[in-house]
């Protein structure tokens, strides 16, 4: 769809759009709202008044918080928007949020408040749409059943079962249950975990099902009796529940399958009166494709929209516009198409290789993939700060190919061309992931990551040269250009020239000795204990490095932070601190046996020894927190704390220093 003197009923409706949002989402709403003519309206808490999606809008608020229900409708009224997007998260599916918009005479671009408390209520959405037709999970969802029920439902059921909060998801509450000896304390902690996760620890119990995949029908529906469904959404690619890369089509379903998924779909919305965009996600199996059951239904746009709308050629924002607007589908279930395979990565500010934790820092240099049939949605520019207040999601990388195979080499190259210093992501995980031989060959199930993870999230030592790049930038920094020799830092004596040594240490490492000798344009570097390579390096513009390294010449982006520098390469990033200039010896000195440092960017939340205190090995140290995940960290040696910056409650960033422990065994190497 795209804009033209249709647009016109619309800008009848609504001259403006308020987006009750902020990151990707908001600026991939906006877009759509720039191309129809409509205008934008953006709310923003004090921390992200420089945010790109407050700059993209035409004209920004200020609220307390983003699930300020008072503060938005109020933001709203002000600046004369007649209708708030809610985009995903946040306020999207929440009945509440709906309801007060109606009550101000503000349209929700979204289905009816009653829609969205039936289907987020797991009980009466698998009732609801059983009635309908749609197979589910044979289980047992009767509200306040007693463990003693539970359990005896789950003996019925036949293991394995699943158990699972009635009031919300992602993965939170659920346990899974293999044989009947570990259910009761399995009953008893799911309920622990719902009730602090939703006030509420009603469960239900339902079959599991083996080698399960996750494929989703996106369905539109409007308030004139028109539903149709967009094809499906294989999401099978997920870790602990959350998904990390989507497609479509599925690479599993054939024609006939589809359709009867569709159809069902389509029926779970009528069932509810539904309007709008909304996602349907079953549960398949992979050894029976024909066999699916009814999970659950998102009650909005779902993150991985963008593959939907690249092989069915569609703009869904658009179409909830016109559909909030009144207007019906402007199609029926038969002139739906879909062309060709589209696949899509979510970029996580995120490190696999430490267990996934949360990172965060200031972006310093970004250059996101373009090209033909490559799509990118951002809420990221240079100087944006990432912090750990929010989803770590930070964008999203599409591609589309004629075929299955066509779109993930597109989809890898892409990701290969993504530089980000500043913050450390998740791209090589996402690369390896892509080249991983189950997923190239379409097997997939909800497993499959997590099986793979040892291969998958090993980060691989920083490359030779990229470490002597680190020292040959410092050598170019220092160069002044005068023809003294003895105003330039190469170890230039009479008769012969001398070594220079640095100490580079990648984030997460150890410190790595690197010797120069000459000058940067014209050198021998030997990193860590390799002899010596013939290189040289120069600038090429502000944020580009490129080295020839023992023949061979690659490119780096490069930025500097103080003593730290980011250089990206090949959707790679390394972070290379502590440029110190070296006497003889200092690489052991420099080793940091005893140096505690913060594993996420966050805060603070106890610090348990002090200064002068003896500690053991292994004991706890500092707790520190980041997106409502906490992460102890313990003393790495024995000996007596010496240094102790770490303080409760203050924000520290990722590998800041919390502590420094100073070890009889350093001591007695120093004398």
């Amino acid at each position: 769809m795209s804009g033209g003197s249709d647009d016109v009923e619309i800008l009848m409706m609504f001259d403006s759009v308020l987006v009750a949002n902020r990151g990707e989402i908001a600026v991939r709403v906006f877009r759509t709202l720039r191309r129809l003519g409509i205008g934008s309206v953006a709310v923003h808490t004090a921390a992200d008044a420089g945010a790109p999606h407050v700059r993209d809008a035409d004209e920004a608020v200020l609220v307390p918080s983003y699930l300020d229900i008072d503060a938005i409708i109020g933001a709203a009224r002000g600046a004369g928007a007649r209708a708030i997007h809610p985009g995903y998260g946040f306020l999207a599916e929440n009945a509440a949020f709906a309801r007060a918009c109606a009550d101000a005479g503000i349209v929700f671009v979204g289905p009816p408040a009653g829609a969205i408390e039936t289907m987020g209520d797991k009980i009466r959405a698998k009732r609801t749409v059983a009635e309908a037709g749609v197979p589910v999970v044979p289980g047992r969802d009767e509200p306040g059943l007693s463990d003693t029920e539970l359990a005896g439902a789950a003996v019925a059921i036949g293991f394995p079962v699943l158990l699972k909060p009635s009031a919300g998801g992602g993965g939170k509450g659920m346990r899974l249950v293999r044989e009947e000896a570990g259910l009761a304390d399995a009953i008893a902690a799911a309920r622990r975990e719902a009730v602090a996760s939703f006030g509420d620890g009603t469960l239900l119990a339902e079959r599991f099902v083996e080698n399960p995949r996750h494929i989703e029908i996106q369905v539109f529906a409007d308030a004139h009796g028109g539903a149709v469904h967009l094809g499906e959404r294989e999401c099978s690619l997920q870790r602990r529940h959350q998904k990390i890369v989507e497609e479509a089509p599925s690479p599993l379903l054939d024609a006939a399958t589809r359709a009867r998924m569709g159809a069902a779909a389509v029926a779970a919305a009528r069932a509810v009166g539904y309007t709008g965009a909304g996602t349907v996600e079953y549960i398949v199996s992979a050894d029976r494709p024909g066999e699916y059951f009814f999970m659950e239904m998102n009650t909005r746009l779902q993150v991985e929209h963008p593959v939907t709308e690249l092989v069915t050629g569609l703009d869904l924002v658009e179409l909830q516009l016109r559909v909030a607007a009144g207007e019906p589908l402007p199609f029926a279930q038969d002139d739906v198409a879909l062309r060709g395979h589209a696949v899509e990565a979510r970029v996580y500010a995120e490190e696999p290789s430490r267990g996934f934790l949360p990172t965060g820092g200031r972006v310093l240099a970004l250059d996101e993939p373009s090209g033909e049939h490559v799509r990118v949605d951002s809420g990221l520019a240079a100087g944006t700060e990432v912090g750990g207040s929010y989803d770590p999601m930070l964008a999203k990388v599409i591609a589309w190919g004629a075929d299955r195979a066509e779109a993930l080499h597109r989809l890898d190259r892409a990701l290969g061309s993504y530089t980000l210093l500043g913050v450390p992501t998740n791209v090589p995980f996402l690369r390896e992931l892509l080249r991983h031989p189950d997923v190239a060959a379409g097997r997939l199930d909800t497993g499959l990551v997590e099986r793979s993870l040892d291969g998958l999230a090993a980060a691989p030592p920083v490359p030779p040269e990229a470490l002597a790049a680190a020292a040959l930038e410092r050598m170019l920094a220092l160069e002044t250009g005068d023809p003294d020799p003895w105003a330039v830092p190469d170890g230039w004596r009479p008769g012969a020239p001398a070594w220079t040594t640095w100490i580079i240490t990648p984030a997460g490492g150890g410190p790595v000795e690197v010797r120069v000798q000459g000058r940067a344009h014209d050198a021998l570097v030997a990193v860590g204990g390799a002899g010596p390579v013939p290189a040289s390096l120069r600038a090429d513009g502000p944020s580009s490095l490129v080295l020839t390294y023992g023949g061979r010449t690659v490119a780096f982006a490069a930025a500097r932070a103080d003593a730290t520098l980011w250089l990206g390469r090949g959707g790679r990033a390394w972070a290379l601190a502590e440029h110190v200039r070296a006497e003889s010896g200092a690489a052991d000195a420099a080793a940091g046996d005893g140096v505690l440092r913060s594993p996420m960017p966050g805060t603070v939340l106890a610090v348990k020894a002090a200064e002068g205190d003896q500690v053991a090995e292994g004991q706890a140290l500092v707790v520190v927190e980041a997106m409502k995940m906490e992460h102890t960290v313990t003393a790495p040696v024995a000996g007596v704390v010496v240094r102790l910056p770490a303080r409760p409650g203050a924000q520290v960033a990722l590998d800041a220093v919390l502590a420094v422990i100073e070890s009889p065994v350093v001591e007695n190497k120093e004398a």
